[in-house]
């Protein structure tokens, strides 16, 4: 039983702790708040980018996710980094931003009240105004081929631009700097590459168009929408992972606790007395065993003549007469009579002193 027990907690304790890890890892692999971010690669509302990043994916592009800050990863100058209306970026963000770029990246950035960070990354960046406009026109062909009007919400647009592309009257939503081999597309209004217009238009062509050709790769900076850096169990911190274990060995040494205390298994059924045969059988091995059968049976025989006293109202030492008197006016056979009084030297003795004794008991007189 004790193995049996050791066996039930280690299973426990597996359990205990396959079944920890997995809601701790399911936990950790959520987006957090990309998911419902605007712009948000993650983001299947009518503001996200989701079907951007599956539009990219549908014309052969790699798509990846930067989680975590950007200050604290690389990202390959040869790709195209989308940064729209992040809710996290700091001035490190801005400054490895401006590395990328300097260093030959494409970056596709800006959003709603982006003049702060975007001019952390550029100091002569324009300024964000929210005078918008919703009807676009491509004013640079040979930047934007194919792109000749482009839907908007109107939520942005840019004061002291630097090269307008996208425009309506004097309204200028989209507009490039180029540092080195490296450019950055500033979008005031990141509405046409969202889901909820990048239908309309040319908008999807404009979002193919700005991020380039096949060959880079498009990376989504999710880590400035909330996406933790790490995912999965890697991002559990050692404290939680020390507490899990905890936990376990706890449920453990309630197991094994619990298996001492509750004992075997209860049996289906009552367990009954031996057969009365059986219990005879035994009585004759043992009287067997004596080798002075007679001497064993004498304390038989006095018990029953006590007890046929006792019954007749005769005094306990009555002598023989009277008690043969009883047992006759009882009706007693002779053999049984004799049994009280005889020396008990068969078998037939011995039967007759047992038969004595169950009348002595019952009260046969």
């Amino acid at each position: 039983m004790t193995a049996r027990r050791v066996l039930v907690g280690v299973a426990l304790f597996g359990i205990v702790v396959v079944v920890g890890l997995a809601l701790v890892d399911g936990a950790t692999r959520s987006s957090g708040g990309a998911s419902s971010s605007p712009s948000s690669s993650l983001a299947t509302g009518s503001q996200g980018l989701s079907g951007y990043a599956e539009l990219l994916h549908r014309f052969a592009y790699t798509v990846r996710t930067a989680r975590g800050s950007l200050s604290d990863q690389t990202v390959d100058p040869r790709a195209t980094l989308v940064v729209l209306d992040p809710e996290l970026v700091d001035g490190a963000d801005a400054r490895a931003m401006r590395r990328f770029v300097d260093a030959g990246g494409t970056l596709i950035a800006g959003g709603t009240n982006s003049t702060r960070w975007v001019r952390a990354a550029f100091a002569d960046a324009p300024s964000w105004s929210s005078n918008g406009a919703t009807d676009l026109e491509s004013l640079e062909p040979r930047v934007l081929p194919g792109i000749s009007s482009v839907q908007a919400a109107g939520t942005g647009s840019w004061s002291g631009a630097h090269e307008p592309l996208l425009v309506a009257d004097n309204v200028v939503v989209l507009d490039r700097i180029v540092r080195g081999t490296g450019t950055a597309f500033l979008l005031a209004d990141a509405s046409p590459l969202q889901n909820r217009l990048l239908a309309h238009a040319d908008n999807a062509a404009l979002g193919l168009e700005l991020a380039g050709g096949h060959s880079r790769p498009v990376v989504f900076a999710e880590g400035l929408h909330g996406a933790a850096g790490a995912s999965g169990l890697a991002a559990v911190p050692d404290r939680w992972k020390i507490a899990l274990v905890g936990a376990a060995l706890a449920a453990l040494l309630t197991a094994l606790a619990v298996g001492r205390r509750l004992g075997p298994a209860e049996e289906e059924a009552r367990e009954l007395a031996p057969a009365r045969r059986l219990y005879v059988d035994a009585m004759a091995t043992a009287l067997a065993r004596t080798r002075d059968p007679m001497r064993a049976l004498a304390p038989l025989q006095e018990a029953t003549r006590a007890r046929l006293a006792t019954r007749a109202g005769l005094a306990p030492d009555a002598d023989d007469d009277d008690l043969r008197a009883v047992a006759r006016r009882a009706g007693w056979p002779d053999d049984e009579i004799a049994s009280l009084f005889d020396p008990l030297d068969d078998d037939a003795g011995v039967l007759a002193a047992g038969r004595a004794l169950a009348r002595a008991e019952k009260g046969e007189w």
